[in-house]
């Protein structure tokens, strides 16, 4: 039996959902899939403009999932993907306006384990029970699109995330950072999942800290 090359890693994972995706044609479902992924990429490398950091080093994975996609991020920055998530979801609004069949994108973030591998092209790819625990969070009844569903070990990780980095407390405090009640819930394996809805009172694009990328996970 292969045994894997490297270890499973534990980092952030945020999950993008297109809502009614499979309701839209075949060349609406291509046109939302295109402009999102161009845009969402765009809106990164300005947000990683002043910090010279290239894209492949902020998010080291990005795996479609047909209606959406996963963005898997660098360990380093674990508890930052919920504050990614909010920033997506603040551009998601702008890209409403422009296409009248977009009913919005779902959110979910999770701390998880994901394990990399080759393809069958020779190109870089994930696997892993994070992903999967990470869709687990698209479940929750009552999910609104301007919020974003993080899971308990998420949330652990951005309170961690906020003791590093002080200022982002003030940041998020500015931007009026909201918490729901704590989500208790049975997946579709009956499985019991924690989380809770966060969002922006003042919604808007957050940068990432400038942080060595070459130090020690």
């Amino acid at each position: 039996m292969l045994k894997p090359k490297t270890k499973a890693l534990i980092t952030d994972i945020v999950l993008i959902d297109i809502i009614n995706f499979s309701l839209l044609t075949s060349s609406e479902q291509l046109e939302i899939v295109v402009f999102l992924t161009k845009s969402f990429k765009k809106m990164i490398e300005k947000m990683l403009f002043n910090s010279s950091t290239p894209l492949s080093k902020f998010i080291i994975g990005f795996v479609s999932t047909g209606d959406g996609f996963y963005c898997i991020l660098n360990p380093r920055l674990k508890g930052f993907g919920a504050i990614l998530g909010l920033s997506f979801s603040h551009f998601s609004e702008h890209i409403a306006r422009k296409f009248p069949y977009f009913n919005g994108i779902r959110i979910a973030v999770h701390t998880g384990e994901v394990n990399e591998f080759t393809d069958i092209l020779g190109s870089k790819n994930f696997i892993g029970d994070g992903l999967n625990d990470c869709a687990r969070y698209l479940e929750v009844k009552n999910f609104t699109i301007t919020t974003v569903m993080i899971s308990d070990l998420a949330f652990a990780s951005l309170k961690k995330f906020l003791v590093l980095h002080k200022d982002f407390n003030t940041l998020l405090a500015k931007h009026g950072l909201q918490k729901s009640s704590t989500y208790t819930f049975k997946d579709k394996h009956e499985n019991e999942k924690h989380g809770c809805l966060i969002w922006l009172r003042k919604s808007g694009i957050i940068n990432p800290p400038n942080i060595n990328y070459n130090s020690i996970i």
